[in-house]
């Protein structure tokens, strides 16, 4: 093969390398696209978009003439749809490759002991904050971004720790009515405004703060803790569910269930007894 390969006039062998270099490129600016929307709703909607192509491709297969005309419409409508249903993931590329960050490297996920930390920093200041009677929303983001709702308040991009977390929710402050957003083990903003949820079955005894959490955790996978300014009650919300009355230690196991992998949470127990 290479004595073949010697034998190939000098330009075949340029042309070679610049497929090869046209490759590499190509892959390199998908991987960092992917990169991009990793950890955003528009993961899921490639994954719906994935589940439409597999399905007209086995409808043309068995020849299922109707599911195949349904499919090929939705197909043209989506053409003309992604551009707006994608805006937010085009501006912010074009945001980042303007600034020089498009290529800068993915934001990791947090290890088992700082993320044990951070649990420990939240029960901490929810602890403090409830004692008080101290309203707060504080938002943890995990895989699917919420980087809609990071715009509409106040970037920080700080370490999470007790103290700033009670100054931000100190009342009569400019932040002290909105979320703040967690993403790894940083505050990236504060006084960020919320979706409400229009549950019908929510109790008229739960104020802005919860349906916000509510609202959030609706349509995407973050967590909220919410703490009530009326009665100091701690409450947390997942997947559009809401979970109250909760003392330190429900707290602290709350959150291990919710964000420390299941198969590590016997390993990280020493960290959380530590954080106490």
């Amino acid at each position: 093969m290479l004595s073949r390969l010697a034998l190939l006039p000098i330009n075949n062998i340029f042309d070679l390398f610049l497929a090869l270099i046209d490759i590499i490129v190509v892959a390199f600016v998908i991987y960092r696209a992917m990169m991009l929307i990793k950890g955003t709703r528009a993961v899921q909607l490639l994954k719906g978009l994935a589940i439409l192509v597999v399905a007209s491709f086995f409808s043309k297969v068995l020849g299922l003439d109707t599911i195949q005309w349904i499919l090929e419409q939705v197909r043209l409508a989506i053409v003309v749809a992604l551009p707006i249903v994608f805006q937010p993931e085009l501006r912010r590329a074009l945001e980042k490759l303007g600034r020089g960050k498009f290529f800068a490297r993915p934001l990791s996920y947090l290890g088992e002991e700082d993320m044990s930390r951070l649990i420990s920093e939240l029960v901490r200041a929810t602890q403090s904050l409830a004692k008080n009677k101290i309203g707060a929303l504080i938002i943890l983001e995990r895989e699917i971004g919420v980087n809609d709702f990071i715009e509409t308040g106040v970037k920080l991009d700080a370490v999470v720790t007790v103290e700033l977390l009670l100054n931000i929710f100190e009342p009569n402050t400019p932040l002290h009515d909105g979320a703040a957003i967690i993403r790894g083990d940083r505050i990236i903003a504060a006084g960020c405004f919320l979706p409400l949820t229009d549950s019908p079955y929510l109790s008229k005894q739960l104020g802005t703060r919860h349906r916000a959490a509510l609202g959030v955790t609706e349509i995407s996978d973050a967590v909220a803790i919410i703490v009530s300014e009326e009665t100091g009650t701690i409450s947390v919300a997942d997947e559009g569910k809401l979970t109250r009355y909760l003392e330190e230690k429900n707290l602290r196991e709350t959150l291990e269930d919710l964000l420390l992998p299941r198969n590590n949470q016997g390993a990280t127990a020493f960290w959380l007894r530590r954080g106490k």
